[in-house]
């Protein structure tokens, strides 16, 4: 007996997972990892403020979260500047932006993305029957102008830009992204992923209006608040695009001990300064290795570097699978030519002497079976 069929867009596609998560990839080696260095997570952790408050929220998860995740809003309205309504909190980027699509994006709709760039945003628009259309990174940046040409020859729905970027930690200044939202067809919206701002230099974050309508920005808890797996962010823009969200929204998908772990997070300064400053530092050691090995490292505005290899994908692939079996986990761009490069999260400093320490013997075990 067959179970019943399949909508028409998730029957034509396949089963597909944007990224193979760690836990997966140790219980296949059967062993952890030595050094986490792979997912973009922030290994120094959340503010202990924070612990405190989820810890305290505990005893009364037996209620579901506040479905406005009011305070949290209240606090992000002040800390933003900008009034409540230009503000939507959800269940991280990744959840977010499959709400935005959903919202957005009809079958046959225009999607316009870098070749190389978030594969977690296509598959939510291949998910609701979205046409994606790609222009390649340039100089290992997303290009800004080829994206806006793209988007006036397919007119385009939605353009998505991070800024920083990943997977190659590059940026733009935001006087060229203020430019660019000049440059989009009538109708387009922007999707400016913002994941790592809270790294990023000063210049690099645009000065755009909380009610342009001609863009939506993403923000997150994950990064540099250290809160993945929480998963909780929040969206910024124009008050009636915000206020579609509660048209399709889960009301009681961000749970309570999230909103209170973001909530003190959020209140803490002196941590992230603290974290902003071991990422600094981190992203420093990461340089020396790279130079150490014979290779360099793209310049990076984030919580991760993508080092260049000076090879192609197919040998940045065998370093990375390398580099598992003796326990460091890391990533690498998945499209050439960034995928020549291999991709090191910041991490405390033990874990980062642990790839010192296999980089040159890996590397070594290579150069002898190729000979």
């Amino acid at each position: 007996m067959k179970i019943p069929h399949f909508a028409p867009i998730p029957a034509g596609l396949p089963a597909t997972v944007p990224f193979i998560g760690p836990e997966t990839l140790q219980r296949q080696r059967g062993r952890p990892f030595a050094a986490r260095l792979g997912a973009n997570e922030n290994g120094f952790g959340p503010s202990p403020k924070a612990v405190e408050a989820m810890c305290g929220a505990v005893a009364g998860i037996w209620q579901y979260g506040d479905s406005t995740s009011h305070d949290l809003l209240e606090a992000l309205s002040v800390h933003l500047d900008m009034p409540a309504a230009n503000i939507v909190i959800g269940e991280g980027i990744d959840g977010l932006l499959g709400l935005l699509v959903r919202l957005m994006i009809a079958p046959g709709d225009a999607v316009v993305t870098s070749d190389g760039a978030y594969p977690t945003f296509n598959y939510h628009v291949a998910g609701f029957g979205g046409v994606l259309h790609k222009v390649p990174y340039r100089d290992d940046r997303e290009d800004i102008g080829a994206l806006a040409a793209r988007a006036h020859q397919v007119d385009a729905r939605l353009v998505y830009l991070s800024n920083p970027d990943n997977p190659m930690g590059s940026w733009h200044d935001g006087t060229a992204i203020e430019a660019m939202l000049d440059e989009l067809p009538q109708g387009a919206l922007l999707l400016l992923d913002e994941a790592y701002v809270e790294f990023a230099p000063a210049e690099a974050v645009p000065r755009i209006a909380a009610d342009d309508p001609r863009v939506i920005r993403m923000r997150t808890f994950s990064k540099a608040y250290g809160m993945a797996g929480a998963r909780i962010g929040y969206a910024m823009g124009h008050p009636e695009l915000i206020a579609g969200f509660e048209r399709i929204r889960n009301h009681f998908g961000v749970n309570r001990i999230a909103q209170a772990g973001a909530l003190a997070a959020l209140l803490d300064r002196d941590w992230l300064v603290h974290v902003q400053r071991e990422v600094a530092a981190a992203r420093d050691r990461i340089s020396l290795i790279a130079v150490e090995n014979g290779m360099s490292a793209l310049p990076s505005t984030t919580n991760f570097v993508a080092v260049d290899t000076g090879q192609d994908g197919r040998f940045a692939r065998a370093l990375v699978d390398r580099l598992e079996e003796d326990g460091v986990f890391i990533r690498m761009p998945g499209v050439a030519p960034l995928n020549r490069c291999i991709r090191v999260s910041c991490a405390p400093a033990a874990e980062l002497e642990i790839l010192a320490e296999a980089l040159p013997k890996v590397l070594a075990e290579m150069r002898r079976a190729e000979a």
